[in-house]
């Protein structure tokens, strides 16, 4: 028989206990403040996360004349920059991203590159594998000069992928310099090298899709944080960009068509009559797509393949990159939506191979990413959205993006095809939003566009698409990540290019995006998280955001105290597995006790002690443990002159079945509780208990519920939202457990 005590008892204890001890240094642990991890707040970023009063940015203007031949897959170009000095401190060099270096002789990638010879190789893969190099092709950027607005050569160091300029004379706060690069270099065949942008040869009827990235040398971040961010491009990790206006006239064959970055200024040029009215009614289209070349127009354009040349011109205003893609090959569909007071034309160009796919999904899909995307952060402000179908590839710039899923040769394509275009196109759309907008340092925090994008484009899927909802991204599909070798992963805050190819993709998309999934449906609730999460969108678009301020913001627009989340899920590799250690089963003994006279009233029909002798720990098959309730003593009252009614609390709780939970945490990670109880009559309930239960102990906790009716199970993450690693341990009685896991298998 047990007794329990009162918890007064144990206040006063601790309190005693805490007045006779010596003051000790301050305890560290899972709930301890990110104060000293975080950068100190200043006039640039405050502690609230918002952009402080004396935030700054660089701005870099561009003019850029390109030429594509499409004989020789030589990119030809000259590039005015005009870089404006917004920062406090006083310049005497620039640095500039020379990205196509990646590929040139002795490369810091290729030198870098470890793997073994495996037997039965495929050609394909073994430079992918080894580093070796088994191309003829030759590689990265012809620089023919740099110069100043005079004309004037200026010194520049190229130093792997950068390059830096040194200025003739300091360029001082509130100071421009311009000057000017005359470069070249020949696109590669990105089915030989997997880089983001390339061309694709098709042998059946000899034209290429071009897509172009990262194919203009690129001014450098500057900024508050860590001054030049020229950490070197090794391929993994991606860019950090200054916004700017840019104006590019491309030059390509006459029956090309061309997407790019911007708006078209020139239509009456490279356009027929014809087209630009489909243009124009495509712009006033909200139901469906409006094609402004067919599959017989484009099929017929392979055959002739035009000598002459035509030359597009797209303006682009705030925008920190610009690409493009062309082709001969180029079906073209667009279609309007509606975001907010704005009209964006969402466009699709895509080849035969794409067909019947791609005209039926690739703008719809575009329409989908804008219209929830915008929902979320803030409305879509640039005035296009292309996606480009290539091979094999989801890849972003503003306004434009690169993406695969092809259908059979015959038209035919799976479900896991039509997922996959519908999964890319969002993604890819999105990042419209990050980083494109918001526009954070990919080079250095992966997660910060990836993650946040994942989680969005998981949403959109969500929401628009139900029936292609997958776990993708979610606590329930990051499981099997979670659960491997913890001593070969790195946290979610380690620099991409500083983890393994499969670690990448877990630590940088899906593991954000489930951390984020878990805080707004089961940590803060979808209202305050949506809220925050939009706070944070808006505060920084157009701006350059670092982790702080995004943790800083989240719990300033919320009231939330997540420090132990981004603690646990970003900054460790600790996993949530919990386990439901011990469960004990009390009723109350229906007797009175006088603890003056130490004698005990029992009423007709108590419980005895004796039905539990051998309880079962397993189950609940040696029913509920009786135990008795003291009357509160004098003593524990002190000062007070009244009394509280012992008879109404043991009333209360008379009847009662009290469950007593004893909670492991096996990995780790702290975590809210969500337990379904399972009861006698069938019926089942949901309770959850936040996080901060563990804040006394991280290891154990033990917490009483008070239930009306029986129970028959309890399981803790029934429905896999808190990304528990290990389902034997979840649940009670602990026969049940195969079957838990087996759900488990079944459902992934």
């Amino acid at each position: 028989m047990r007794v329990l005590l009162a918890i007064i008892f144990t206040c006063v204890l601790v309190r005693a206990s805490a007045q006779t001890q010596p003051q000790q240094q301050a305890w560290k642990g899972k709930f301890e403040q990110l104060d000293q991890v975080l950068p100190t707040p200043n006039s640039y970023r405050t502690g609230a996360g918002a952009p402080g009063q004396n935030y700054w940015q660089q701005r870099a203007d561009y003019v850029i004349n390109v030429e594509v031949d499409d004989k020789t897959q030589l990119l030809t170009g000259s590039e005015t920059i005009t870089y404006h000095n917004n920062s406090p401190e006083t310049l005497t060099f620039l640095w500039l991203q020379l990205d196509q270096n990646i590929l040139a002789d002795n490369n810091m990638t290729s030198q870098t590159k470890t793997g073994v010879v495996r037997d039965s190789v495929p050609a394909g893969f073994f430079n992918m594998m080894t580093g070796v190099k088994t191309s003829d092709y030759k590689g990265g950027y012809n620089i023919k000069f740099v110069k100043d607005a005079a004309g004037k050569a200026l010194p520049y160091t190229i130093n792997n992928t950068m390059m830096r300029v040194d200025l003739p004379a300091p360029l001082k706060t509130g100071e421009k310099f311009t000057f000017a690069i005359d470069w070249s270099y020949t696109e590669y065949n990105r089915q030989i090298f997997n880089q983001r942008g390339g061309y694709e040869y098709f042998p059946e009827d000899g034209n290429y899709v071009y897509t172009f990235a990262q194919w203009f040398p690129r001014m450098c971040v500057f900024d508050d944080y860590e001054g030049w961010q020229n950490k070197q491009f090794l391929g993994q990790s991606e860019f950090a960009l200054v916004f700017g206006n840019y104006r590019v006239r491309i030059t390509v064959p006459a029956d090309h068509i061309v997407g790019a970055t911007g708006t078209i200024q020139n239509p009456k040029d490279v356009l027929s009559k014809e087209q630009i009215e489909r243009f124009e009614k495509a712009k006033k289209a909200f139901d469906k797509p409006v094609f402004i070349v067919t599959q017989d127009e484009a099929v017929q354009k392979e055959k002739t393949k035009s000598t002459k040349k035509a030359t597009w011109e797209f303006y682009a205003e705030n925008v920190r990159d610009f690409a493009f893609a062309s082709s001969r090959k180029f079906i073209w569909d667009a279609q309007a939506v509606k975001v907010g007071d704005k009209t964006p034309i969402a466009m699709s160009l895509y080849p035969k191979e794409g067909n019947p796919l791609w005209e039926k999904e690739s703008t719809k899909a575009i329409k989908n990413a804008l219209e929830i995307y915008s929902e979320r952060t803030f409305n879509y402000p640039y005035p296009v959205a292309y996606s480009i179908h290539t091979a094999n590839q989801g890849m972003e710039y503003p306004m434009i993006c690169f993406n695969g899923s092809r259908p059979n040769k015959d038209g035919t394509y799976s479900q896991q095809k039509l997922v996959g275009l519908v999964q890319v196109v969002v993604h890819e759309v999105g990042h419209n939003f990050f980083p494109m907008i918001v526009n954070s340092d990919e080079r250095q925090w992966t997660w910060m566009d990836e993650g946040l994008n994942t989680f969005l484009e998981k949403e959109t899927v969500r929401v628009r698409y139900p029936e292609l909802y997958s776990t993708h991204g979610t606590p329930k599909g990051i499981i099997p990540f979670m659960k491997g070798d913890k001593s070969q992963m790195r946290p979610i805050m380690t620099n991409g290019d500083d983890m393994r190819y499969n670690e990448f993709g877990a630590n940088g998309y899906t593991k954000p995006s489930a951390a984020l999934t878990l805080l707004r449906e089961t940590v803060m609730g979808p209202e305050l998280f949506d809220k925050a999460f939009k706070e944070y969108s808006e505060r920084w678009a157009f701006k350059h955001p670092k982790p702080a301020d995004f943790f800083r913001t989240m719990e300033d627009a919320s009231g939330v105290d997540l420090d132990w989340f981004w603690r646990g899920w970003f900054y460790t590799t600790d996993n949530v597995d919990v386990a439901v250690d011990e469960v004990k089963w009390f009723q109350l003994k229906n007797e009175q006790i006088d603890p003056e006279k130490k004698n005990i009233k029992t009423k007709k029909g108590d419980l005895t002690a004796e039905k539990n002798t051998g309880k079962n720990a397993n189950d609940f098959s040696s029913g509920p443990e009786p135990f008795t309730m003291l009357n509160t003593p004098d003593q524990m009252y002190g000062e007070f002159r009244s009394r509280i009614n012992d008879a109404d609390i043991r009333k209360k709780l008379e009847g009662k079945n009290i469950y007593q939970i004893k909670f492991k945490n096996v990995g780790g990670l702290v975590t809210p509780l969500v337990i379904e109880w399972t009861y006698k009559d069938g019926s089942k309930e949901i309770e959850r208990i936040p996080a901060e239960i563990w804040r006394i102990n991280e290891n154990e906790v033990v917490k009483v519920f008070v239930k009306e009716k029986e129970v028959v199970n309890i399981v803790l993450d029934p429905n896999f939202e808190l990304a528990d690693v290990e389902m034997n341990n979840n649940v009670f009685p602990k026969k049940t457990t195969e079957s838990r896991f087996d759900q488990f298998k079944k459902n992934n």
